[in-house]
């Protein structure tokens, strides 16, 4: 996989914050080499979060949201200030870009307080460091470094490139390299044996293409050396016995789930892709643990079935259709359900007694711990689709087992 073909979700995001006009635009000009931002000397340009997918090296495949100013004023302003502090949930990394003319305000330490908060790794850019002395420079830096205890700070000019390279290698060194660490699952495969993939044709998938788990899935079995099979759930079971012992593990889409735990052998291990994908991102746990509410929901309460993608609406849809009727029928309760979707998650959650969410293929892992924490603050449970469907089919254990998770 070329770097340009690097999923989002599996991106670095870099969040670029700071007042009107201290420069954040023409900063992602500099560092990218390209006129991807508009910039104008009128306060306000840059009005809704822009989210760009580029390679930014030392880092490589990266997102660069570049976001309004954290001192918009006036009704509408709030409401940019709001989203601009939405965006810390999707950033792996913080640059706050100061106004080396104006130095350090109050909106500025409100947001390094708010990125301090979320314990996200930060550097403070002093921008436009050409048109001030280099002792207003220095005090800057002084009071960034020793009043507010911000040690990454960086002058910068974004006009003269000055420190632009330095910039981007201290970005890069505040970014853990953990992918190495995490995989989906190598560490699961049976040497020598086949990994065979189960996917039903998705009729909401895009035409000719596999949906992001399954791209990566694949990727990351052929990494490590093993080879895998796809099939149809319609197949399996021809498929299966044409392969006799050569299959080591199973793995299936968790609509399939319980038609597939049916035609594969209890000496075969089985498991979903949506299983294998909160493993991956940190959040089985989480997930297992908010599962259990299920069964204590009563008549009336609501459920909020969330999704971290938009895609158009089919006939029986597994969100708005399937999950509510499989929960219905489950626990033989009369439900109300809420739905979100994309880069909606309701801030208030208490009319909730649980969430639901998708895989999150499309949500990087912070913003998904976000939700995930912002579930638990609010002592709400939230699980995802697929172990929810593999609990109301009978098969949560046998999906689990593989994990070596009972």
């Amino acid at each position: 996989m070329s770097m340009n073909s690097t999923p989002s979700a599996e991106r670095v995001h870099i969040g670029i914050f700071g007042r009107r006009n201290a420069g954040k635009s023409s900063l992602i000009n500099a560092m990218t080499g390209q006129n991807l931002s508009i910039v104008s000397p009128i306060e306000g340009t840059t009005t809704d979060p822009v989210q760009k997918a580029m390679e930014l090296l030392p880092l490589g495949p990266v997102v660069m949201i570049d976001t309004p100013g954290i001192d918009d004023e006036g009704e509408l302003g709030s409401l940019r200030v709001a989203r601009s502090y939405q965006m810390l949930n999707k950033s792996d990394i913080a640059l706050l870009v100061l106004d080396a003319g104006q130095g350090v305000t109050d909106e500025d330490r409100r947001l390094l307080e708010r990125i301090k908060d979320k314990q996200i790794p930060c550097m403070v850019a002093v921008n436009q460091c050409d048109r001030v002395s280099a002792e207003t420079v220095e005090a800057i830096l002084t009071e960034v470094r020793e009043k507010i205890g911000q040690k990454e700070v960086l002058d910068v000019s974004a006009a003269t490139g000055y420190h632009i390279h330095e910039l981007k290698d201290r970005l890069a060194a505040l970014m853990k390299d953990d992918q190495e660490e995490r995989r989906i699952v190598a560490d699961l495969l049976v040497p020598g044996k086949l990994t065979v993939l189960v996917i039903p044709i998705d009729k909401a998938a895009p035409k000719g293409r596999l949906i992001l788990p399954q791209q990566q899935t694949i990727r990351d079995i052929l990494e490590a050396g093993g080879a895998c099979v796809t099939v149809r759930n319609t197949e399996l079971e021809a498929l299966l016995n044409s392969l006799g012992d050569q299959v080591g593990l199973v793995i299936t889409d968790s609509q399939a789930f319980a038609e597939v735990s049916a035609i594969v052998p209890e000496n075969i291990p089985l498991t979903s892709f949506s299983i294998l994908f909160a493993r991956y991102k940190g959040e089985l746990n989480p997930f297992l643990q908010g599962l259990r509410a299920l069964e204590t929901l009563q008549d009336g309460d609501r459920v909020l079935i969330s999704e971290g993608c938009t895609h158009h609406r089919q006939c029986n849809d597994i969100g708005t259709v399937k999950i509510p009727t499989w929960i219905r029928n489950y626990i033989g309760k009369n439900l109300e359900f809420s739905f979100s979707s994309g880069g909606e998650f309701p801030v208030d959650l208490s009319p909730y007694r649980m969430i639901v969410h998708c895989g999150g293929c499309m949500l990087n892992a912070r913003e998904m711990h976000y939700r995930i924490a912002c579930a638990q603050d609010a002592g709400i449970p939230i699980t995802n689709y697929g172990m929810l469907i593999a609990r109301v089919t009978g098969i949560l254990e046998r999906s689990l087992e593989p994990l070596h998770i009972v």
